[in-house]
């Protein structure tokens, strides 16, 4: 795990309903007040305020972003979902700013960090402890991770759930839904209140951390005989549903990797990939949140550490199979084939009229297209991007809605997503189609 300094700040969490909500509430009225001050502004310029121009201003976003800094929890959770957005929905600007909620967040001061770990361990738990660093080696959204020894020689490291989190999910969730509402970034008829009562369940389960510890055991189970891969083994002596320990492992940022040779960045890529779709295919499990400070490279086994299981999810073995037909379909550039199963998968509905189907078709036969082309796929040339972004603009304008996608689809989706951004930042080169053909042979 990484040991690099934060700039984060010891901030109290706050865990009541009430002071959550207010929190939010100020945030409303000074982005409200802002508005105003642009508003008046630009009519006195004799210019027409557009409501989401004066929401999406940088003074409103850093706003939003250093509140949900401040509240962690599932707050926080969501505007981590948003940052990892591609350019693809989010304007540049507001991406820039929220991006920042993928760095560390702010910590619990060491007064009420005692105060969670005297409810969760015995008396006199601190005795049995050679050290303990009480300044966090890493703080996200539902807690932070303490490195310390036991004085039986276990070197660990603590993951300590913020009070609170679990019980404000289903208030801010629905506080932070508003939110997007107001921001006019969603389009006319997208119905945001199914991705919201998904979101309230995933992140339920993101905060049992018992559940967490089960997939970080089996995920370690069936990485064994993988050396490229280490998975931290577990101290169930020391866990509970808010404390999680495992064994400390040293690390590097995935990201800072980039400084190793073209050949080790392209098998770094190539084994985060094909662990990617082993999940899917053999597995039947997946770790959906594509986070890179979930992984960390070490230079001593040159493979990679990986970390944060509390988004594992279970994958229906329909959609299993329905994401094998899709793959087989890409890669026979079969046309009808991709269109009936993308319609399976949840892509496109009957509703949606005959020419935006065939325009996410186009947009899926465009990715497999370039992934053919050459043995080598090279992540770091944007034409792909651009030209998806294209389309998809396009679509937009021509009054395309998405529809309800399931949320395993969109947690699939938002993986294979965070595993090109990552691959794209190591300027990874990757024979891709090699690495598919593996899990769609008979």
């Amino acid at each position: 795990m990484s040991e690099k300094q934060s700039t984060a700040q010891a901030m109290p969490v706050p865990t009541s309903r009430v002071a959550r909500f207010g929190k939010l509430g100020s945030m409303t009225a000074g982005i409200a007040g802002n508005m105003a001050v642009h508003g008046l502004t630009q009519l006195g310029r004799g210019e027409r305020p557009s409501m989401r121009n004066l929401l999406l201003t940088p003074r409103n976003i850093t706003r939003v972003a250093d509140q949900l800094a401040q509240m962690r929890g599932a707050a926080m959770k969501i505007g981590q979902l948003m940052s990892m957005d591609t350019g693809d929905v989010l304007p540049p600007e507001l991406a820039r700013i929220m991006a920042r909620l993928r760095d560390d967040a702010h910590f619990m001061p060491p007064a009420q960090l005692k105060q969670v770990l005297n409810a969760q361990w015995p008396a006199g738990w601190l005795g049995k402890f050679k050290k303990f660093d009480v300044r966090p080696i890493a703080a996200a959204s539902i807690g932070q991770v303490h490195r310390a020894q036991l004085k039986d020689g276990r070197d660990v490291a603590i993951k300590v759930q913020y009070p609170g989190v679990a019980k404000s999910i289903d208030s801010d969730v629905s506080n932070v839904g508003a939110l997007m509402w107001m921001s006019g970034l969603l389009p006319k008829g997208f119905e945001l209140a199914p991705y919201l009562e998904e979101a309230r369940k995933q992140l339920h389960e993101e905060t049992d951390y018992r559940r967490e510890g089960d997939q970080l055991a089996r995920f370690g189970a069936w990485l064994t005989d993988a050396p490229r891969f280490t998975v931290p083994d577990l101290h169930p002596d020391w866990s509970t549903a808010d404390v999680l320990t495992m064994s400390f492992v040293s690390g590097r940022p995935i990201e800072d990797a980039v400084d190793l040779s073209q050949d080790a960045r392209d098998k770094l890529a190539a084994d985060l990939i094909d662990l990617t779709l082993k999940e899917l295919f053999v597995f039947g499990a997946m770790q959906t949140d594509p986070n890179f400070a979930n992984y960390l490279y070490d230079d001593e086994s040159d493979g990679v550490v990986l970390l944060d299981f509390g988004a594992v999810r279970q994958i229906d073995p329909v959609l299993v199979d329905h994401y094998r037909q899709l793959l087989r379909a890409g890669v026979a550039d079969d046309f009808d084939a991709i269109r009936a199963i993308a319609m399976e998968i949840g892509f496109v509905s009957a509703q949606i009229h005959d020419d935006h189907v065939e325009q996410i078709v186009a947009m899926i036969r465009m990715v497999f297209a370039a992934l053919r082309e050459n043995v080598l796929f090279n992540f770091q040339q944007p034409e792909l991007s651009r030209q998806m972004q294209a389309a998809g603009q396009a679509l937009a304008e021509d009054g395309f809605v998405p529809p309800p996608v399931p949320i395993d689809v969109l947690l699939l989706q938002r993986k294979f997503g965070g595993m090109f951004l990552l691959a794209n930042r190591l300027l990874a080169r990757v024979p891709v189609m090699d690495l598919l053909a593996k899990y769609l042979a008979d």
